[in-house]
């Protein structure tokens, strides 16, 4: 993969998935604009990224909030000048609740973050795609978007909408030179590790263990690439042979 003179987004990039992504288009020669909410550990990453001499720019970035999205995105491309690649990968997923006991807040945060944020960013790229005829849109879902799993309904609901969302927007610009797809994970490694190869045994996989940040970011970045170009309007699940809840 060769990302050289190619400018990546990709949101919640602090830890885990999002981590993983920097590191590997930062090491494929992509210059990067690299969100979270978390500016402090952005800050750690610009640092550890400094030795592959990538341009590099980190925004502290509420992404539920259209108008702080708008401010960040309008400044990475008047920086830029482009954005080839856009990866919305920052959510929120820790809950565990039977359906008439999740709050209806709750319901609308993950929907805000989860959803909006995905609207919010790509709406911010997609005029420039659209001039260059040149893009790349992978948004991270999630396997409960596709079974639904119990107890998580508000988040199984949100990242079944992202999936619906790519795909219908993938029909909307393929003749256009620009690609939307998911990658949907399974079980992934804590992203409070900072190791991005890390694993651990996990019995909801028949590999017996969970996947890595870097496993999914590998996936991520390949169709992210060149090498991709005639994959769109999919979802792709990297969960280690999943046994469905």
């Amino acid at each position: 993969m060769d990302f050289k003179n190619k400018v990546a987004v990709v949101t919640g990039a602090a830890v885990g998935i999002g981590y993983g992504c920097a590191l590997k288009f930062s090491e494929n020669g992509a210059d990067l604009v690299l969100i979270d909410i978390n500016y402090e550990k952005l800050v750690e990453v610009k640092e550890e990224l400094k030795k592959y001499g990538n341009d590099v720019r980190i925004y502290k970035c509420d992404v539920s909030d259209e108008a702080n999205v708008k401010e960040v995105m309008d400044d990475a491309i008047a920086h830029f000048g482009k954005i080839d690649i856009l990866v919305n990968n920052a959510a929120i997923w820790r809950n565990w609740s039977l359906f008439e006991e999740t709050p209806i807040d709750l319901w609308k945060k993950m929907f805000d973050i989860n959803v909006m944020s995905v609207v919010y960013f790509t709406n911010a790229v997609l005029p420039g795609m659209k001039e260059k005829s040149y893009g790349k849109i992978i948004n991270v879902c999630s396997v409960a978007g596709v079974y639904g799993n119990a107890k998580m309904a508000c988040y199984s609901a949100s990242k079944a909408a992202v999936v619906a969302m790519t795909k219908a927007l993938a029909k909307e610009v393929a003749h256009l030179g620009i690609t939307a797809n998911c990658v949907s994970p399974g079980s992934v490694s804590p992203a409070e590790n900072p190791d991005p190869n890390f694993t651990q045994k996990s019995d909801l996989a028949f590999m017996g263990r969970t996947g890595s940040d870097m496993e999914n970011a590998n996936l991520i970045c390949f169709l992210a690439s060149d090498e991709a170009s005639y994959i769109s309007c999919q979802n792709i699940q990297i969960d280690g042979c999943r046994r469905k809840q």
